[in-house]
């Protein structure tokens, strides 16, 4: 089949309301300080009822991802619920407009968009508070045969393990794309998601269900359960095809049958918000593994989206990827 995708994004499509706040405000209000906190409407209530001045912008993992390919240059198509009233309007037109391919149904109207009320600390971590809404009710009618079957690689995130039906369409997904020869790709999201699935998402890398893994380093050791990274590694390494890990200012580390090649951070003059950072990676990543790039190649490009959305607020690039590409002769 003819290839009109280089990446499908499967994820929960999140508006994200983004505020700063101080260490003692997450202490007080009970919140994970760097986590994905799920929350109910009552919760998602109240705490917007106290955050500070916010900003509204369309993220979710696999959106932001979808969001650095397009910004790239590549194809990219998304699946992902919405209903549709105000916000899911609003994340409707944000990624289109944007050049990724959109069209999955959306529900008449409850349960509403999902939203996630995301605090900045100075430090530039984030913690987000999640309340998935219409989230929940993606499922396996929503996977488009055809676009599963022309997209080089089918990319989804972790979190799509909290909705139930969710895994449904990623099964179904997986199966077609392997059967029309084409790849699955899978980010790990979270260490406390790691926690509550560490089985299963063993099992996806180890029937190869999944060929390619995205991890920081705190979800991969929380993946082994082990506090040594190197071992982590030795690990992944037998169960996965293709790891990419990311460690911060440390760079990033892709991991092969074979080989290990670690690869420098792309430098920054001030982190700003970490946002999107695991995002813009994997988007790099996979925009340079779908046009041909080496391993080593596809880690720097993803240094370098990765290194642009920390350097402003929100998890999605502010500047046309495609020219920073060619800036900086990558």
């Amino acid at each position: 089949m003819t290839t009109r995708f280089d990446v499908l994004n499967i994820g929960n499509a999140i508006v994200d309301i983004i505020a700063h706040a101080e260490d003692d405000f997450l202490v007080r209000e009970n919140i994970i300080k760097g986590a994905m906190n799920l929350i109910d409407t009552e919760r998602a209530e109240h705490l917007y009822s106290v955050m500070g001045p916010a900003s509204e912008q369309s993220g979710g993992s696999a959106g932001n991802t979808a969001a650095g390919i397009a910004s790239l240059g590549g194809r990219a198509a998304y699946f992902g619920k919405v209903s549709d009233d105000h916000l899911g309007t609003v994340y409707t037109h944000d990624m289109r407009a944007i050049g990724v391919h959109y069209e999955t149904a959306k529900l008449p109207g409850e349960p509403p968009t999902a939203r996630s009320m995301i605090f900045v600390t100075p430090d530039g971590e984030r913690s987000m508070n999640t309340y998935l809404g219409s989230c929940v009710e993606l499922g396996p009618e929503d996977i488009d045969e055809e676009i599963v079957a022309s997209s080089q690689i089918t990319y989804f995130e972790g979190y799509l393990w909290d909705p139930p039906r969710a895994k449904e369409a990623i099964r179904k997904a997986a199966d077609i794309a392997h059967a029309n020869g084409r790849r699955m790709s899978m980010t790990l999201s979270d260490p406390f998601c790691v926690d509550r699935y560490r089985d299963e998402f063993l099992d996806l890398m180890r029937s190869g269900t999944v060929d390619l893994v995205f991890a920081n380093e705190h979800e991969l050791v929380s993946l082994y359960q082990t506090s040594s990274f190197d071992e982590a590694v030795k690990a992944v390494r037998e169960d996965c095809e293709v790891t990419a890990v990311t460690r911060s200012e440390k760079g990033s580390v892709v991991v092969t049958r074979e080989r290990t090649e670690t690869v420098h951070a792309h430098p920054i003059e001030k982190l700003v918000d970490t946002t999107g950072a695991g995002d813009l990676y994997a988007a790099g990543f996979l925009f340079g593994l779908t046009n041909g790039r080496s391993l080593e190649d596809c880690a720097r490009i993803g240094g370098m989206a990765a290194a642009e959305v920390i350097q402003h607020i929100g998890p999605r690039p502010q500047v046309s990827l495609k020219d920073m590409l060619a800036q900086e002769g990558l």
